[in-house]
C-alpha cells in the first residue's frame, strides 16, 4: 500500500537507482503517471517527458480498456473489440486520438520531445490494470530504436509478459502482481484524480531544475 503517487514514485526511484548517471530518460503516461515519473526523474537526475496513449473504454464501462490509441493513430485492441458496434468504435478511437494530441500540446507546450533513440527509456505509470495502454506505449517507443526499454510501475496485474512481447527489456513492479486486488487505486491510501494543471506544473518544474 502506497500513501499516494508521490510516495510510490520515491519508492520506485530507489529500485531504479542503478540508472542514475546513465544515458537514460524517464517517460510517464499522463495523468497519474506523471506524478510518479516526476519523482523518479528528480531522484535519478534524468530528463523527463511524457508518452501519451489514450484508453478506449467499453460502451457503458469506460474504465475497462477495449483499445488503446496514440496521437499518431497507432492502435492496439482487445480481442473483444470485434464484438462491439464498429461505427461507434471508429468514432471513439478518433475521439481519443484527438484527446492524445490535445494533451501533448497542452502538457509539452513548445518544448520538443525528449530523444528516445539509443537511450535507456524508463516508462512509468501509477499502475497497470489491463495493460493495453502500457503495451501500446512500449510498442510505439520500440519503433524509435531505444537502447533499452524498462517498464516501471508501483503495482500491476498479471500482464507482464505482454510488455516484453511488445519490446520491453525489463519490467519492474514494486508490489507482487499476485497481490493485485482488481483496481490500481485500491493500492493507494490517497488516489485523487490528477488534473491537467498539475501535469503541466510538474513537467515545467522538471524542465527548469
Amino acid at each position: 500500500m502506497f500513501k499516494d503517487r508521490t510516495d510510490a514514485g520515491k519508492q520506485l526511484a530507489r529500485r531504479l537507482a542503478p540508472y542514475r548517471g546513465q544515458e537514460a530518460i524517464v517517460l510517464a503516461l499522463p495523468r497519474g503517471g506523471v506524478v510518479v515519473g516526476y519523482e523518479v526523474a528528480k531522484a535519478l537526475e534524468l530528463p523527463f517527458d511524457i508518452v501519451v496513449v489514450r484508453k478506449v473504454g467499453y460502451p457503458g464501462d469506460p474504465e475497462l480498456a477495449l483499445c488503446a490509441v496514440d496521437e499518431k493513430g497507432m492502435l492496439l485492441c482487445d480481442k473483444e473489440a470485434s464484438a462491439v458496434d464498429q461505427e461507434w468504435l471508429k468514432k471513439e478511437i478518433e475521439l481519443q486520438r484527438q484527446e492524445a494530441m490535445r494533451r501533448i500540446e497542452a502538457y509539452r507546450g513548445k518544448r520538443k520531445p525528449v530523444r528516445v533513440a539509443d537511450k535507456i527509456v524508463i516508462v512509468v505509470d501509477d499502475g497497470i490494470a489491463t495493460g493495453l495502454t502500457m503495451r501500446l506505449a512500449v510498442r510505439s517507443l520500440a519503433a524509435q530504436h531505444p537502447k533499452k526499454i524498462i517498464v516501471a510501475v508501483p503495482v500491476a496485474s498479471g500482464f507482464l509478459r505482454a510488455f516484453t512481447s511488445e519490446g520491453a527489456d525489463e519490467v519492474i513492479v514494486l508490489e507482487p502482481p499476485e497481490e493485485f486486488v482488481g483496481a490500481v487505486g485500491a493500492h493507494y491510501k490517497s488516489f485523487e484524480q490528477v488534473e491537467d494543471r498539475e501535469v503541466i506544473s510538474l513537467l515545467q518544474r522538471n524542465y527548469n531544475e
